[in-house]
């Protein structure tokens, strides 16, 4: 399989680049793409903001954005990337929009490409040099990419794409399970008790990094026997175990408290307050950083683990959580508050309900993401030997 070499500027026809005044923000309108969105591969709207239709027409004046365009991190986290399904859409600076010239660049392939370790290097060499890491459309320009012919291209986004289709239908298959799941939840807590409110000290185990305690992210190992969750591993499709970092023992060993066991729940306390995770696999003794809180069942039995997951989800944890935060410079959920949170206490033989409902659609939720994580290593694995020649497509 022969690999040509050429720049970006020649292969691609459209750059699109949305630098120039921020918009006006609103509380509802048209979504807009942010560089926060743009994350592992895909989309994730929960970090959008909204503009009016106004404001849309007058800040998108450089083109609009089409289904199949690939939007590329110019700053920040240099070089995530995404397709965009969804044109509908607003799209920030810092995000670039591009398209491959038909017969010559398959976009998609493109996208592929830019993830692959070589690719990224490549596009992370063109960085400005400035404080604020990024890269310039005319830097950009000058990215030099290797592809095949446009047939043999092809072949390769169907082999890969067939694979992102299964992780997107076990996304789609969880996130109606979740719904489901939180449904009937919001009924359990709309029914409850108001005057006789569980207060949520009185049920879990929370416990987090007391500082610290000297820790640096430069003392993070390559690999070890010990592993650290960050802020960065807790996705809404699950932990995200390839952003985790490797520490000693001695570091390890010092803090007991926040030792990971199976089933603990963790849940963001800084930055981003209110990422959440669950821990179905402990493949090597693991703890968290500072910005995260370790949380417990110890109700034995009474509330299941769904109740208490779906809960950290729900409107009414959002609602507490803006409460305690708003108006703070630097956003963080101490852990008296988050003791003191509570909720109206369910009827017993509802509760009971919800239990026996929800823990195995949980079981279920958490197996798809365990093979989403087995079908992400498949296509990983064969993207690299595929863009690298290594296996041949005729």
């Amino acid at each position: 399989m022969k690999f040509k070499t050429a720049r970006l500027g020649e292969v691609l026809s459209a750059i699109i680049d949305y630098r120039g005044k921020t918009p006006h923000k609103s509380d509802t309108g048209i979504p807009v793409v942010s560089a926060k969105c743009v994350k592992n591969g895909r989309l994730d709207m929960t970090s959008a903001y909204y503009i009016s239709e106004e404001e849309y027409s007058r800040f998108m004046v450089r083109g609009l954005p089409q289904r199949g365009d690939l939007l590329i991190t110019t700053e920040a986290s240099l070089g995530e990337v995404a397709i965009l399904e969804d044109p509908s859409v607003g799209l920030a600076q810092r995000v670039l929009t591009v398209r491959g010239l038909p017969g010559v660049l398959d976009t998609k392939y493109l996208y592929y490409y830019l993830r692959t370790t070589a690719g990224k290097a490549r596009l992370t060499a063109r960085e400005s040099g400035t404080t604020v890491s990024g890269i310039k459309q005319s830097e950009f320009r000058n990215v030099e990419i290797s592809f095949p012919e446009y047939s043999i291209q092809q072949k390769i986004v169907g082999l890969l794409s067939s694979l992102d289709s299964c992780i997107a239908n076990n996304d789609r298959i969880n996130k109606n399970l979740a719904e489901q799941i939180q449904a009937f939840l919001n009924y359990v807590l709309s029914t409850g008790n108001e005057n006789d409110a569980v207060r949520f000290g009185d049920l879990l185990y929370i416990k987090g990094r007391i500082g610290w305690k000297g820790l640096k992210k430069d003392e993070y190992l390559a690999n070890s026997d010990y592993r650290i969750i960050n802020g960065e591993s807790l996705t809404p499709e699950g932990i995200d175990w390839t952003k985790t970092g490797f520490i000693t023992q001695e570091r390890y060993d010092e803090s007991p408290e926040i030792m990971l066991k199976l089933g603990d729940i963790l849940l963001s306390k800084d930055g981003t307050i209110g990422k959440i995770g669950y821990i179905d696999k402990l493949d090597l003794p693991t703890t968290v950083t500072s910005g995260i809180f370790v949380i417990r069942n110890s109700t034995k039995g009474e509330y299941g683990t769904p109740f208490l997951y779906y809960l950290l989800t729900s409107n009414r944890f959002k609602g507490f959580i803006k409460a305690r935060t708003e108006g703070s410079v630097i956003p963080h959920l101490y852990q008296k508050d988050f003791m003191e949170f509570t909720f109206p206490k369910p009827d017993p033989e509802l509760l009971k309900q919800f239990n026996e409902f929800s823990q195995p659609l949980f079981e279920t939720i958490q197996n798809k993401i365990r093979e989403n994580r087995q079908l992400a290593i498949l296509r990983d694995k064969l993207l690299a030997k595929l863009l690298s020649g290594d296996i041949e497509i005729q």
